[in-house]
């Protein structure tokens, strides 16, 4: 399920950046896709995505429940705890299908309008999509490369590394 609200969710933010220019700049460059024209709008539309994936992920993720849960010896809280998480569950399935069925008609609207941008769409979706796929691997290196310096170092450098690592793996 949240595969495809992600994929699009990235095919929305895609659409959100066509506008009128890239559409002239499309049809001066005579239908040709130019990548490196392209680049900014790819990682704009990664960030923006990216920005409400998280916001999407801290709605729907649950651990901490399950894990009290799992630790909770009291039938009273084992009880209120599944009915929390039983609502969370219900209102981000009720969100996903609205959120889905938005964009569904939204991409629609813009796909008959736009008819001869969509090859371009789907290519700077795919870069996109890509792009955010991998950018995590480089975003979760980030902390260990301060870290392992940190506890390495023996002074005050040390500390200021150590914590910037850990604000750092907040992200």
């Amino acid at each position: 399920m949240s595969f495809f609200l992600f994929f699009a969710l990235e095919y929305t933010i895609n659409s959100l950046f066509y506008q009128d220019p890239k559409i002239h700049q499309l049809y001066n460059n005579n239908g040709k896709y130019k990548l490196i024209y392209q680049i900014p709008q790819i990682c704009y539309s990664t960030i923006a995505s990216s920005i409400i994936t998280f916001f999407i992920k801290f709605l729907s993720l649950s651990e901490n429940y399950i894990l009290s849960l799992k630790h909770s010896e009291n039938l009273d809280n084992y009880s209120k705890i599944r009915k929390c998480l039983f609502i969370k569950f219900f209102l981000f399935f009720i969100l996903v299908l609205i959120i889905l069925l938005s964009f569904w008609y939204y991409l629609g609207c813009f796909c008959s309008v736009f008819r001869n941008s969509q090859i371009f769409l789907i290519k700077d979706t795919f870069y996109s999509f890509l792009l955010s796929l991998i950018y995590p691997f480089g975003l979760q290196l980030l902390p260990g490369i301060f870290r392992i310096p940190s506890l390495r170092v023996q002074n005050k450098r040390r500390k200021c590394m150590y914590s910037f690592s850990k604000i750092i793996q907040i992200f």
